[in-house]
């Protein structure tokens, strides 16, 4: 007979029972900063009332005000790319030991169930989970009510488990009256005991390697308070940083980001500029943000023309480098990088796309053909209230999400060039040359390599494939729009 355990979510299979940051993320990512301050300024209500014994009440506030009038695909949407980062975080890795270890996995959650379903079943691997469901109108929008009250959840796991056959253990906090417990014929409460003979043969909850959203940390109350006070100072430094490393020649904005709070970091000895008598150099660089080819200019204090998938136009106007779009048809692209490492050096991302997390994507295999002079650089960076990046947002923000960072830093590591037994020229294949580039890259890192493309990031993230419209003047338009209306939100 199969082992079954039915675990709840907050305060067990997290170690957090506060879900409190999990609606501001909500609030924040699928509809924006008003309604983010807006919930923060409720918390001492919701404080107040788990005081006074009604942390139910306070839960059905937090998911009024973080939900009330959002599209449900949007709630949908911030729990695919979102969540999945911070709940993982957040797993209690002793509760996971014996959740993983049954046959059968169930999740119980005051939570609505669209905010943690996909995460629970996908990265913890749970076959059921039952939370509450937000009431939807006719026109896709969550109304702010859930359809059943909280103490219906002993009836819903009854009627999964048939209503005879009894769990074989229930993980649950006691003071949270958690009435499925009495269900179980076994029951245990957190804190859990790590038992290590068990560490050996555990299965790991599968990794997020693609997620989303602008927020760096998860936003409890005194993180959310904080990066409320600083995005003013913020809207100011990011200018004023952008400007100086528009209008100022290369070699001296290392000189001045450290004024402003910046810093690059540069590990390695690059290669000389390219001359009469030797062809330009292939930089073959980690792509962690637009601005990868942009620091790497700033360190080899040259502009250095980078290589393009697909980014918007605004970001090609504002680019301090120039930049060589590539249209995605091998051969075509294959003479654009030929005839411009003809001119000089070049820097290519092979990735295709940026990575958050420790994880390198797979890289694409065209630069190995076509060049044998290739220099292999490790980018990273580091970063406190805002992410570079985005799969759903405004590509154009980027930079100045990048520069509204209290102290953004970057680390550029030079590896040296291939030698020539490690190229095509000796006879190997593009794509092995590819993999060792990208093996090589990893270990300096520390990140470990993997198979996905950027058609699996925006597929998970966004539901596309990433590809920006070439319609460049309707797109920029927009964009500029866009930009404007969002510093209104942030100044009003």
């Amino acid at each position: 007979m199969d082992s079954s355990i039915v675990v709840e979510l907050e305060g067990t299979l997290l170690k957090d029972q506060d879900p409190f940051s999990y609606f501001m993320l909500v609030a924040f990512e699928a509809s924006g900063l008003i309604r983010f301050a807006i919930l923060l300024m409720l918390w001492p209500l919701i404080k107040f009332l788990e005081i006074c014994g009604q942390r139910d009440k306070g839960l059905k506030l937090m998911i009024f005000v973080a939900t009330i009038g959002v599209k449900i695909s949007e709630i949908e949407a911030v729990a695919r790319a979102v969540l999945p980062k911070f709940y993982f975080d957040d797993i209690d890795m002793n509760s996971w030991k014996i959740f993983s270890s049954f046959d059968k996995r169930v999740v119980v959650t005051k939570i609505p169930r669209i905010m943690v379903e996909r995460f629970v079943k996908e990265h913890l691997r749970a076959d059921e989970v039952i939370g509450s469901e937000l009431v939807v109108n006719d026109s896709l929008f969550a109304t702010g009510f859930i359809k059943d009250d909280f103490d219906l959840i002993l009836e819903k796991v009854v009627a999964l488990f048939g209503g005879e056959t009894q769990p074989s253990l229930g993980l649950g906090r006691p003071q949270n009256g958690s009435s499925f417990l009495s269900l179980c014929k076994e029951q245990s409460h957190p804190p859990f005991m790590s038992n290590k003979n068990q560490d050996h043969n555990l299965i790991k909850p599968l990794p997020v390697i693609f997620h989303d959203g602008r927020l760096v940390k998860r936003p409890t109350p005194s993180i959310a308070l904080l990066i409320l006070l600083w995005i003013p100072f913020g809207i100011i430094l990011a200018p004023i940083r952008i400007t100086i490393g528009l209008m100022l020649p290369l070699w001296t904005v290392p000189y001045f980001a450290p004024l402003f709070g910046g810093k690059v970091i540069v590990k390695g000895k690059p290669p000389p500029p390219a001359s009469a008598t030797n062809s330009g150099v292939l930089f073959v660089c980690t792509h962690r943000t637009l601005l990868d080819p942009v620091v790497l200019s700033t360190v080899l204090q040259r502009r250095i023309p980078a290589v393009t998938y697909s980014i918007s136009r605004l970001s090609e106007i504002l680019s301090p480098i120039p930049t060589v779009r590539l249209t995605r048809i091998r051969e075509v692209d294959a003479q654009k990088i030929k005839r411009q490492l003809e001119k000089g050096d070049l820097v290519v991302c092979p990735e295709g796309t940026t990575c958050r997390e420790p994880f390198l994507l797979r890289f694409s295999a065209l630069f190995a053909e076509l060049t044998d002079r290739i220099v292999p650089v490790a980018m990273n960076y580091r970063v406190g209230f805002f992410h570079a990046t985005t799969a759903r947002g405004w590509k154009a923000m980027d930079p100045i999400f990048f520069f509204m960072n209290p102290r953004p830093v970057y680390e550029v590591t030079f590896l040296n060039q291939l030698p020539v037994e490690a190229t095509c020229s000796s006879g190997k294949s593009p794509h092995d040359v590819a993999n060792y580039v990208q093996r090589i890259l990893a270990a300096t890192l520390g990140f470990e390599c993997t198979n996905f493309t950027r058609k699996d990031k925006y597929r998970v993230l966004a539901g596309n494939d990433g590809i920006v419209s070439q319609n460049s003047g309707e797109n920029l338009a927009n964009t500029i729009k866009k930009v404007v209306a969002t510093f209104k939100i942030f100044t009003n």
